[in-house]
């Protein structure tokens, strides 16, 4: 495996593992006791979350210009809302609660929820639009990865990472972005292969 492919792989499947493991200890309830660990893991995670988006976007970067820039788009957009929900109902509500000031929590969750719900419909359009494309480049070869990150991506709408549902999903994207890199990775070596070498091409008669 080339260096490039390996960085690739890492790119599309670090990032949600990372999520997984960390959503196992995520505490279900923000409280008096849970609040500190609460800020402390969201600010942790806060430049994890943005890296989501990477993995449809490399996906259809061979569909075309148009799905790449469509793809790219929905990845910023969700980047950008959902960042919104990680600072406000993780770290501004943990910060809250860990201060005292637990009354002020709600308003924080309401703005960040609704803020989050547009990052993650954002996030569920790039990861079917990417997966769509795989499907219709690759066939039947790519509809189990495609099933496995459209789940991911469900999942993340209402459970984000919290366990077990969350962990699920985010495990769901990991692997099934691994599995669609590889047939995209497949394809590229055939391709490559059936390709006739410039040696080749000059040594045929004209």
């Amino acid at each position: 495996m080339h260096a490039r492919s390996a960085l690739l792989y890492v790119t599309v499947a670090l990032p949600p593992l990372v999520l997984a493991a960390i959503g196992v200890t995520h505490p279900i309830h923000l409280t008096s006791a849970s609040a500190e660990y609460w800020r402390n893991l969201h600010i942790a995670i806060l430049p994890i979350f943005p890296l989501l988006a990477f993995a449809p976007w490399i996906l259809v970067r061979g569909a075309g210009v148009v799905l790449g820039w469509v793809v790219g788009v929905l990845g910023f957009l969700y980047a950008a809302f959902y960042t919104a929900l990680d600072v406000l109902a993780g770290i501004g509500a943990g910060g809250l609660a860990y201060d005292g000031m637990g009354m002020a929590t709600s308003t924080v969750f309401g703005l960040g929820n609704h803020l989050g719900e547009v990052g993650s419909v954002a996030f569920i359009a790039a990861v079917v639009v990417s997966a769509g494309s795989c499907i219709v480049r690759f066939r039947t070869a790519a509809i189990p990865g495609s099933v496995l990150v459209s789940v991911g991506a469900i999942l993340f709408l209402n459970a984000h990472i919290y366990f077990p549902l969350g962990v699920v999903g985010q495990l769901c994207l990991a692997l099934g972005w691994v599995w669609l890199y590889f047939v995209v990775e497949r394809a590229a070596r055939v391709q490559s292969a059936l390709r006739p070498h410039p040696v080749e091409s000059a040594a045929q008669p004209r």
